[in-house]
């Protein structure tokens, strides 16, 4: 596995050693041990989450409150997304920044999000399964989530913003400089 830092540092793309033959491929989808040297921390996944979404799908930008927040590893098993993790630590030289990874059935990348970064993907492909573990349980009560296409973030979702189809819970979240509730 390699393990690149992306311009946010602590967000981390996963390549996997794939190892194809005539029969098919084999790969490592997760490591514990290579992962926590690579994060250079311990990390202890408790749960793990699978949806399944059509082509437009946006699902975001959440995130829960400590002490219920979330580090999140995620990767598709079939179709492509666009993958988007929004620093909203106060005290962070990139608060308010940005990373987006496209992880798809092909690349069969993962990207490693720690707490303090709300979390969102759209699907581009006509349909993904998109897998992810995470570090601490869903808790209903400590879940917010920030508007996906706030102004001030300026995601680029990479599909014309009318085809994007979001759940009536994300279309009402607050905008980022309105939410005061970051860690």
């Amino acid at each position: 596995m390699k393990f690149t830092p992306q311009k946010i540092p602590d967000l981390i793309l996963i390549e996997p050693t794939i190892r194809n033959d005539s029969r098919g491929y084999f790969l490592e989808t997760f490591r514990q041990e290579s992962l926590e040297e690579a994060l250079g921390k311990k990390i202890n996944f408790v749960q793990d989450n699978e949806s399944m979404s059509s082509k437009g799908i946006l699902r975001g930008l959440h995130y829960q409150l400590p002490p219920f927040a979330q580090s999140k590893l995620l990767r598709v098993v079939s179709g492509e997304i666009l993958d988007v993790a929004v620093d909203i630590r106060k005290n962070s030289p990139t608060f308010g920044k940005h990373v987006a990874v496209e992880l798809n059935e092909d690349n069969k990348n993962q990207l490693y999000i720690p707490e303090g970064f709300a979390h969102g993907f759209i699907v581009l492909s006509d349909m993904a399964i998109v897998c992810y573990k995470t570090d601490n349980y869903y808790e209903p009560n400590s879940e917010r989530g920030i508007l996906f296409n706030d102004i001030q973030l300026a995601i680029d979702w990479k599909l014309p913003f009318t085809d994007i189809i979001v759940s009536e819970k994300d279309k009402v979240q607050s905008s980022f400089s309105y939410d005061k509730s970051y860690l």
